[in-house]
């Protein structure tokens, strides 16, 4: 290994995209997205080294041009100590420091061989932290929610109703509901002519993991009301949006974002994201946790932390001994 160099964190960045694409030929995966979200989270990474160097008075090459063997363990654990000091959340910058595992995952090694680099997988600083547990909304605010969604629906522009409608209806994150096609909603015959419509896709975030497929039975009334935005508003199959059911979703979202906060309903960036969660905390009351993991895509474990409340009573009262 003697002839092998160590590459700097800017060669690496410049690498990695062009070894994915050829990774993506081979096996379906990395995906554009988590390319996208390893290179940024490691320019950040490598921003934040920059601001502990500049509060310890160092004045040492920008962290871009330095070794990535220079990222080590202890280093990165000062990027930790920083984050508290500039406002981020610890676990906004775990998720930064964790895309240095995807920049130096074992799938790269023989790519970078080729190239002539020595790469070692990237070593961590332990994290137990996660997100906090989905605590149910109040009744309250629930109610001016469903009071707003419902105000949606009598604008010209009917792409937040679309949008909201997704999340809230259908559980679905914002990328899918980007990527979501007029096609997606299917026919589902029967023997009696009444098989109604389902909404049927894969999740990309878990499209290389469970590869679940969700097929959602659309409720009559809400179909009627699909099918009346499509013929009247100009996102047909075959349009120049290519049938995407919410045109320009990112744009949409940031105005769902922007509306739920300024009402004081939820806070943060994400704040639509909310919408989804909603839906599966009501599946999950009111059909069980399997049939929230169903429609969410998710596994149970992840709905009843993320997405669902079991503390909150959902039954009344009952005898144990008056069910045997």
């Amino acid at each position: 290994m003697s002839n092998y160099s160590i590459p700097t964190i800017g060669e690496l960045l410049a690498a990695y995209p062009e070894i994915a694409a050829v990774e993506r030929l081979r096996n379906e995966r990395p995906s554009k997205r988590t390319v996208l979200n390893v290179v940024n989270g490691v320019k950040r990474v490598a921003a934040m080294m920059e601001l502990v160097d500049a509060a310890k008075e160092c004045t040492k090459r920008p962290w871009l041009n330095r070794p990535i063997h220079d990222l080590s363990r202890r280093r990165l654990e000062n990027v930790i100590v920083m984050v508290k000091k500039t406002g981020l959340k610890p676990l906004t910058a775990w998720s930064y420091l964790s895309s240095l595992k995807g920049l130096t995952a074992k799938w790269c090694v023989p790519y970078y061989r080729d190239r002539g680099w020595k790469v070692a997988p990237m070593e961590l600083p332990s994290c137990r932290r996660r997100a906090p547990r989905y605590m149910r909304p109040e009744r309250e605010t629930l109610l001016k929610v469903k009071e707003w969604y419902e105000g949606l629906w009598l604008f010209d522009d009917k792409r937040p109703w679309l949008a909201a409608t997704l999340m809230l209806e259908f559980a679905m994150r914002n990328g899918d509901v980007g990527r979501l096609r007029w096609s997606d909603f299917r026919s589902r015959g029967s023997a009696d002519g009444h098989g109604g419509t389902i909404l049927c896709y894969t999740p990309h975030k878990t499209e290389f993991s469970s590869g679940r497929i969700v097929a959602w039975p659309v409720h009559p009334a809400l179909w009627d009301r699909l099918v009346q935005v499509r013929e009247s508003s100009g996102l047909r199959e075959g349009t120049h949006f290519h049938g995407l059911v919410v045109p320009a979703a990112c744009q949409v979202f940031a105005r769902l974002n922007s509306d739920l906060r300024s009402r004081h309903f939820f806070t943060g960036s994400k704040a639509a994201y909310e919408l989804r969660k909603i839906c599966i905390d009501h599946i999950y009351q009111k059909f069980g946790a399997e049939m929230a993991s169903s429609i969410s895509g998710d596994d149970i474990r992840t709905v009843t932390h993320y997405y669902a409340d079991p503390s909150a009573v959902n039954a009344g009262a009952v005898r144990v001994v008056d069910l045997i």
